[in-house]
């Protein structure tokens, strides 16, 4: 697709050529139509040290080469457009790129056979403008879960996001007010790996400026609201035998007569194997799909105001159980509980399939499936690994994942951990008030 055609067909005066970086930040240039044929050949040029990518200045120009598959008119400014971009320099595409770390993944599967399709639920919390108070003084329900009161007094923030999701052909099929008080969820339909990457991305930017012309703040914060469900980006997974429409062959699928404990849940043998990788490199993911200090308050929460955190601290599995890190709801697909609202949604894809293609080469087993109630019965469980305490720890488990580092490429894993150590040594350096109200008198 040339965009400048599409441009004039569309009424587009302006593309925003945009690139995701290691902390999940959103990069881009507004660039005018009549520019955007350059732009698509040779990209929007970035100074990489500007951005959380593992850069000097010293480093030459970054340059952002938009894909047009990829290309969102915005519904709510419509002379505007959105592109994902590949980022390259000097000629070669920046391996520590996000994007770039995704599509490798995707190509190592597609040489295999093997097409990863995902759907993303993201959380969000809608909050003041100032983030210092829920956006409805209202919402305070003991179990506001599903409330539909709740939900009608944002009615009209929820139905223009879905109205826009309709218009873009995502196939958004419910809107609910989530587990914790002033928050939400919103479903679409799943799509290859890329495609819900892409749309992730764009979502959040949506749900973020539709929030923003309301006069509220939309945030995808781990744990925003102490004592409150934080906010998770469960992914549902599955592999097929081609990619987009061609699909047609569920590789996850099996006849749940067979007697596995994954067979019997409707999950295959390659499903079970790439279920088996999850469980292997889980502690390590964390770094990835719980990336912020603030993660940690969620995955480690204490009982929350409804209850129950609906977050995982344990490396297990079971059926159609929410307790758990990884749940089979039903046949050829699981969903992984694990990751937030601050997982960069590239990395998310990105390591999910590193985890799953690790499984299904070795054949790794997931273990014990356990069918307990993990808030409740969760003590009894004493061979599977906890998941990690706080960030550091996080860091630490990936960084001596080997296997998994060189599978997601190892400029990249070297620019991640260098960074996130960094933010780690940045917050353990912080004084806070709890150090002076708890030690002050010592």
């Amino acid at each position: 697709m040339k965009l400048n055609e599409y441009a004039a067909k569309n009424g587009v005066n302006y593309f925003m050529i945009s690139f995701t970086d290691l902390f999940g930040g959103q990069r881009a240039k507004l660039v005018p139509a009549q520019a955007i044929a350059d732009m698509q050949e040779e990209g929007a040029g970035f100074a990489g040290f500007a951005t959380w990518l593992d850069m000097t200045p010293a480093h030459p120009d970054m340059l952002a080469i938009p894909d047009p598959s990829s290309c969102i008119q915005l519904p709510w400014k419509r002379e505007v457009a959105w592109l994902a971009a590949n980022p390259v320099m000097e000629g070669e595409e920046v391996a520590q790129a996000p994007r770039n770390v995704l599509r490798r993944q995707i190509a190592a599967a597609a040489e295999k056979g093997l097409h990863v399709k995902t759907g993303v639920e993201a959380e969000y919390f809608l909050m003041s403008k100032d983030g210092s108070s829920l956006s409805d003084e209202f919402d305070t329900a003991e179990k506001p879960c599903y409330d539909q009161q709740a939900v009608m007094r944002r009615y009209d923030v929820v139905r223009e996001i879905c109205d826009y999701m309709l218009e873009l052909g995502w196939g958004p099929y419910q809107n609910d007010h989530e587990d914790a008080n002033g928050q939400f969820e919103m479903n679409w339909e799943f799509s290859d790996a890329l495609v819900t990457a892409d749309r992730h991305s764009f979502f959040k930017f949506m749900t973020k400026s539709i929030a923003e012309k309301h006069g509220f703040r939309a945030t995808f914060m781990p744990k925003p609201v102490e004592g409150l469900t934080g906010n998770g980006a469960h992914v549902h997974i599955s592999v097929w035998d081609a990619p987009g429409d061609d699909a047609k062959t569920n590789m996850f699928a099996t006849d749940s007569t067979e007697g596995s404990p994954t067979a019997e849940l409707g999950l295959s043998e390659r499903g079970a194997n790439f279920l088996g990788g999850i469980m292997k490199h889980a502690t390590a993911m964390a770094a990835i799909t719980n990336p912020t200090v603030n993660s940690y308050k969620r995955i480690n929460a204490p009982r929350t105001l409804s209850g129950a955190t609906w977050s995982p601290n344990t490396v297990t599995w079971t059926g159609n159980n929410r307790t758990h890190m990884v749940r089979v709801p039903g046949p050829g697909r699981f969903e992984l509980r694990l990751a937030d609202g601050a997982a960069n949604p590239y990395l998310l894809q990105a390591v999910i399939i590193a985890a799953g293609l690790s499984g299904m080469k070795s054949g790794a087993d997931p273990g014990k499936r356990w069918d307990i109630d993990m808030y409740a019965e969760g003590h009894i469980v004493k061979d599977a690994p906890k998941l990690p305490l706080n960030m550091l720890d996080a860091i630490r488990a990936y960084d001596s994942d080997g296997e998994l580092k060189s599978i997601l490429g190892d400029e990249f894993s070297s620019a991640y951990v260098k960074l996130k150590n960094r933010e780690w040594n940045s917050f353990a350096s912080h004084f806070s008030q709890w150090e002076k109200e708890h030690t002050l008198d010592i």
